[in-house]
């Protein structure tokens, strides 16, 4: 067991960041104890954190704008001293932004402590605010509760209607109002008992350890998708567009994945995808290298076109001026991107809130990962039994709705999965 120091959230005083070394103290997502907490994980290793040392909201199209220019004043005036000087040590905020910039709910919260593992290894970063009266916390593994019995009913439209908006989308498309428009749907589930994130977390990680596993302020997912990723100077992302389910069968799966890579309507939309990134990244990034042809990504599920995009940075810009450069990009909302986003405003009928935004961290170096908040769920912070998932698909002129409404329900079953494990 190994002892640190939590600090009480306090009012906005300077921050004082302290990150020093640790031996082995575990998986880190055993480490959170019942607490709000956050996330992002993957192959064991990245940031966990829980307690509150400062927190920003923001709203409106400059969200992320505002965000960057709180951090960039709360890291100016924290005292750190960082004893590991990693990607991810000292100052530490961890972030989660709508989908459309009218909703409200992104934020930036920085956790009281962090505990860190990269390449062998591993750190704790505890965050005070100036002045702040500390209270002793330990570093051990917790239990994380199950959440017994689990029941479905539709969200904001049944499975009917919303093949009904997709039709309605491929007529728009067809009609030559957009190339290509995301939508989503959700799924409410409702639990015997209250919610624990840790559940769905490790259950998440279990199941899909090549996914980023995140938890934010109550949204908890595990993303296949990489934004954006700064490192000295370094930028990558990872698009994924065009999905076929996986049937069990190896065999059949790689015929799937064979087909999936010559389907002229899921390389048209991946294509779309990826020009859509590479556009909005070029203007900071230099020695670009942008694959010419995707490659197949398996998951337990699906199976996605993936391509690696990555470039060097050229101005200087940080990991939150990428994103908000990226967002929304044409995975997750369609090309023309602002005539997309209008349209699902139109016929999607409900709020994604957070689905569907950059979910991630920022470091007090302005570098950060930041992936896109898929395959995800938000708890109701008001009823600790209900929890909304969503999914959603890329819709071409060649979508067939009701192959879409299947592709959505097997975007649904991590969720699912992770509240019904035993």
């Amino acid at each position: 067991m190994i002892d640190v120091t939590v600090a009480a959230s306090g009012a906005a005083a300077p921050l004082v960041v302290r990150t020093v070394a640790l031996d082995d103290p575990g998986p880190l997502l055993d480490l959170l104890p019942d607490e709000p907490c956050v996330s992002w994980v993957r192959r064991g290793e990245g940031l966990v954190g829980w307690g509150e040392a400062a927190r920003f909201a923001s709203r409106g199209d400059d969200r992320f704008e505002q965000a960057q220019r709180w951090w960039a004043e709360t890291v100016s005036g924290a005292v750190v001293r960082d004893e590991v000087d990693l990607p991810g040590t000292g100052p530490v905020a961890f972030g989660s932004f709508t989908f459309d910039a009218g909703s409200p709910g992104s934020v930036l919260a920085v956790p009281a402590v962090v505990v860190g593992h990269r390449g062998g290894r591993w750190w704790v970063t505890t965050t005070a605010t100036q002045g702040a009266l500390p209270a002793a916390a330990s570093l051990a593994r917790h239990e994380a509760r199950a959440p017994g019995a689990v029941t479905y009913a539709d969200g904001t439209m049944s499975g009917a209607d919303w093949e009904g908006v997709v039709a309605q989308a491929v007529q728009r498309i067809t009609r030559g109002d957009v190339d290509k428009v995301v939508l989503a749907r959700d799924l409410e589930a409702r639990t015997a008992h209250p919610v624990d994130p840790r559940w769905l977390l490790r259950g998440l990680a279990e199941s899909y350890p090549g996914c980023w596993t995140f938890a934010v302020d109550g949204l908890v997912g595990a993303t296949p998708e990489l934004l954006v990723r700064l490192e000295r100077g370094l930028v990558h992302s990872r698009v994924l567009a065009g999905t076929i389910s996986r049937t069990g069968d190896d065999d059949h799966d790689l015929a799937l994945a064979a087909s999936l890579a010559r389907s002229s309507k899921d390389l048209e939309e991946h294509e779309y995808a990826v020009r859509s990134l590479a556009d909005a990244l070029a203007p900071h990034c230099t020695s670009m290298n942008v694959p010419e042809a995707p490659f197949v990504l398996h998951l337990p599920n699906v199976m996605h076109l993936a391509t690696d995009v990555a470039g060097v940075l050229s101005d200087g810009a940080t990991s939150l001026t990428l994103v908000a450069a990226l967002h929304p990009t044409a995975a997750v909302g369609g090309t023309p991107t602002a005539a997309a986003v209008e349209l699902i405003r139109e016929l999607e009928g409900m709020d994604r809130g957070r689905y569907a935004g950059p979910v991630g961290w920022t470091d007090g170096r302005g570098d950060g990962e930041w992936g896109i908040a898929l395959r995800c769920a938000e708890l109701d912070g008001a009823d600790p039994h209900r929890v909304r998932l969503f999914a959603g698909c890329g819709i071409v002129a060649g979508s067939d709705p009701a192959r879409e409404l299947a592709e959505s329900d097997a975007k649904l079953v991590p969720m699912r999965d992770a509240l019904d494990r035993a």
